[in-house]
């Protein structure tokens, strides 16, 4: 999704109520934390802080909150959470809320209180009446999940800063690694950025070298060596992953998954259907697809179709204690190279 932050907040100005939604965490809590640090100091926190879960804590209660005067400062700040209320999901909740109580202070809000309401959900029912009057009177700010278009801009810029370059080979792979995750985006160009230092060029190699793989990316790995048919280095790879006492079964389970995927997105493109298309048929990120179509042009459909059903095999044969579970994956990555 394309990252939106959209604030009808004037610079400045503290407004008296702020609806944070959308389903980009970090730069929702990055504006809570810039509105807090606006209205209060460090000195005031403790007592004019407040936060509420509202799966646990009825809406007057918090109401009545913002609706106290402040301890010796001029503002209190009440943060509201998980407003499960102000979305379509059906959910069995544990308390009723008193939503006449929080609409009539969003049309007449304390002027000495600053109400956060922290709506990270993807959607909001923009039919509630409660919905349509904070939409109408509170500073909304919407941030939701950058692309990947935009997160290679954000990377470029946020290294700029320190005056760091980065090659586009290493973008690939910290993209990839990331699984698209601003804030883990963040943390590794951190990282990254005191490795190399002021003025240098963060290669592929430092990617590899400095950011860690999960087990989903460490079989994306394996899933690039077989379409290179490179089956020394899958094999040298499996081994190292049974070493860290990850289980075949679920490294197989995750192979399913991902030559699924590659066989799929082949099927589809064939007919037509473009990286967008694809990934709104198929529920997936669309830098996954994007990952698979560059991988399935490696094989043949039906090349695709056997792997499909020598790993269907190699699923029964774990499940019924045929065969040593290690050596069934073995078996299945030296068959790549007769073929």
């Amino acid at each position: 999704m394309i990252v939106t932050a959209k604030s009808t907040k004037k610079e400045g100005a503290l407004a008296p109520i702020y609806l944070l939604h959308g389903t980009n965490t970090f730069i929702l809590n990055e504006q809570k934390k810039k509105i807090i640090d606006q209205a209060l100091n460090e000195e005031e926190l403790e007592f004019n802080l407040s936060n509420y879960d509202l799966e646990d804590t009825p809406i007057e209660v918090a109401i009545e909150d913002a609706e106290t005067l402040p301890f010796f400062g001029d503002r209190r700040v009440v943060v509201l959470n998980r407003p499960v209320f102000l979305t379509a999901e059906k959910t069995k909740e544990k308390i009723e809320h008193n939503l006449d109580k929080l609409q009539a202070y969003i049309e007449e809000p304390a002027p000495f209180s600053v109400v956060i309401i922290m709506a990270t959900y993807e959607k909001l029912d923009e039919r509630k009446k409660v919905t349509k009057l904070l939409k109408k009177n509170a500073s909304c700010i919407e941030a939701n999940e950058m692309g990947e278009r935009e997160l290679r801009s954000f990377i470029i810029d946020r290294l700029g800063e320190n005056s760091v370059d980065i090659e586009d080979f290493a973008v690939d792979l910290l993209l990839q690694l990331t699984g698209l995750k601003l804030s883990l985006v963040i943390n590794e160009l951190d990282k990254l950025t005191m490795y190399i230092g002021e003025g240098g060029m963060i290669k592929r190699e430092h990617v590899e070298k400095l950011v860690p793989k999960t087990l989903e990316q460490n079989v994306f790995a394996l899933v690039e060596a077989v379409v290179k048919r490179q089956v020394s280095d899958a094999l040298v790879m499996y081994d190292e992953l049974v070493r860290n006492n990850e289980e075949p079964i679920k490294i197989l389970a995750l192979l399913v998954s991902q030559f699924r995927l590659l066989y799929h997105t082949k099927q589809l493109s064939a007919q037509g259907y473009g990286q967008q298309q694809i990934a709104q048929t198929l529920k997936v990120h669309p830098f996954r697809v994007k990952l698979a179509m560059q991988q399935s042009r490696g094989f043949e459909e039906n090349e695709l179709k056997g792997i499909m059903k020598d790993l269907a095999n190699a699923d029964y044969e774990m499940k019924t204690g045929k065969m040593n579970k290690s050596l069934i994956l073995q078996l299945f990555f030296l068959q790549r190279s007769a073929q």
